[in-house]
């Protein structure tokens, strides 16, 4: 069984607050996001909110196979919220999509979880030569990655894990994060 991290506890600070429940052509931000996972074929989703976090309009957080962990500090940032989840989750392979990606296409997480799955290796999607999101990991590499520096990165992390595959996608939302408002525009 598959299982992703979602990393979501940043402060918004440059979107000015309340980017996760955002209105993305007619739904929450971060629900967009979860539901590409869930369409694109993830069993199960580990999303990592900041504390005291309320979002009441993104109805999959209410999903029987969505969980929710808090970063108490996520300050230190994205790459402790993702060693987060990854504590309280087990499934192979595991996909991390940050949840300011509402625009990656279902059918692009079925092509890394399918690569991902045949080939046992770490794959990320590729648009026009250049990487994206979703990345996907074999769980041998788990006890690494919760092993590294906070202060590091994913990509960091990964590298030490060696070669990577990269699978050539039509999707330019693998590579479309929403920082500010106008992001969110088609």
């Amino acid at each position: 069984m598959n299982v992703a991290i979602v990393p979501a506890a940043g402060k918004a600070e440059r979107f000015g607050g309340g980017k996760l429940a955002a209105d993305v052509g007619g739904e929450p931000l971060l629900n967009r996001t979860l539901r590409s996972l869930l369409d694109g074929g993830v069993a199960h989703i580990v999303v990592v909110l900041a504390p005291n976090t309320s979002l009441p309009t993104v109805e999959l957080l209410n999903d029987e196979r969505v969980v929710r962990v808090v970063n108490p500090d996520p300050s230190r940032g994205m790459f402790s919220s993702i060693q987060i989840g990854l504590a309280s989750a087990q499934g192979d392979p595991i996909l991390v999509l940050p949840g300011d990606m509402p625009f990656v296409q279902p059918a692009t997480v079925k092509k890394v979880l399918s690569e991902a799955t045949s080939t046992g290796r770490i794959v990320s999607p590729r648009y026009r030569g250049r990487h994206g999101h979703p990345v996907a990991f074999p769980q041998r590499l788990r006890d690494g990655i919760l092993k590294a520096d906070p202060a590091s990165t994913l990509n960091d992390a990964l590298k030490e894990a060696g070669a990577s595959l990269e699978v050539d996608v039509e999707d330019q939302g693998i590579r479309r994060d929403v920082d500010l408002p106008s992001d969110i525009k088609p």
